[in-house]
């Protein structure tokens, strides 16, 4: 065994799994397994290399962020795509003496799982699509219905109002209060119509469906949002849809988990066809955090309304540097 190397050696070269150890400035020390698969580099290259000799300024300014919270004691998992495979990362603190020595990693190819994930994405689009449906079967009963029987039982109560305007004065007053209620009622099941069914996208256009959506969030987000739509965008009536339900899903997830003070949307025409942004200057998150548990049903529900219109989806974030949603015609931009 003494001509091989230990027996602790032999299992980490040979290891299907990459394992690493880097210095407190981010130089590998060690390396070993499947690095190649995972860096496109061999042991013996990345040793003594740091992060800025291989990666983009953008992948290694959020690794560099990844190192400092390790180097806070911090332990990470996190799941990446890199090279056109799927990976679930590792990454931990070694300590000696008290204090955070070396950064860790481990890294697993698990492209293979990727199947039961996309299976499980199916499974809730499809949910997401009976959502969909009902909540514009509810968004018709409340026009049609409800909204019209309003209508009538005010004009049905202005008839007898104006019958006892001079028999029965205070009675009349009386009937005129109703009406204003029935008024307010009527305002709050359109409103709420328009919020359950994106058909009102199609019906007002764009811009007015987001002005109500953006009046609807200031009345409880304490921020500054602003939208600011080109005007002489002619946009495919499905397109339109698809841009307000995620604009509506970004904002909302903006004001629910970002602590953010402003948001910031877009829709503007380029050469390549039209673009959605929404930005916040809240805390951000890592994209590719799963402690953070940040994966949930609003990106769901965006990726299911892109995917539906043919759009590209990508949402770039930092640790304390805010979150950007952007969209766009297919080929647009790179990931």
């Amino acid at each position: 065994m003494s001509d091989e190397g230990s027996l602790e050696d032999l299992y980490l070269r040979q290891s299907p799994a990459c394992h690493w150890i880097t210095g407190t400035d981010g130089r590998f020390v060690r390396v070993f397994g499947a690095s190649c698969a995972l860096f496109g580099r061999g042991p013996e290259e990345l040793v003594g290399s740091n992060l800025d000799a291989w990666m983009t300024p953008e992948r290694a300014a959020v690794w560099r962020s990844r190192f400092a919270r390790v180097l806070a004691g911090e332990t990470l998992s996190l799941n990446e795509r890199w090279a056109k495979a799927s990976w679930y990362i590792s990454v931990f603190p070694l300590w000696a003496e008290r204090e955070v020595r070396y950064i860790c990693g481990l890294a697993r190819e698990i492209t293979a799982w990727g199947v039961a994930e996309e299976e499980l994405r199916h499974t809730v689009l499809g949910a997401l699509k009976a959502q969909e449906y009902m909540r514009t079967r509810v968004s018709r009963f409340l026009h049609d219905s409800v909204g019209q029987t309003l209508t009538a039982l005010g004009l049905r109560l202005d008839l007898v109002r104006m019958d006892l305007d001079g028999l029965a004065p205070e009675t009349s007053k009386c009937v005129a209060e109703v009406q204003e209620i029935i008024g307010q009622m009527m305002e709050s099941v359109r409103e709420y119509s328009y919020e359950l069914n994106p058909s009102t996208v199609e019906r007002a256009g764009l811009r007015p469906a987001m002005d109500r959506l953006l009046e609807r969030i200031r009345k409880r987000y304490a921020g500054t949002i602003r939208a600011n739509v080109d005007p002489s965008l002619k946009l495919d009536p499905k397109l339109a849809v698809a841009l307000y339900q995620i604009t509506q899903e970004a904002v909302e997830n903006a004001v629910l988990h970002a602590s953010c003070s402003s948001i910031e949307i877009s829709v503007k025409s380029t050469r390549t066809g039209t673009v959605l942004e929404i930005r916040d200057n809240g805390r951000g998150f890592d994209p590719a955090d799963l402690v953070a548990g940040r994966r949930g049903l609003g990106l769901l529900s965006m990726e299911h309304y892109a995917a539906e219109a043919g759009l590209e989806l990508a949402i770039s974030s930092t640790l304390e540097g805010g979150t950007t949603v952007r969209v766009s015609m297919s080929g647009a931009f790179e990931r």
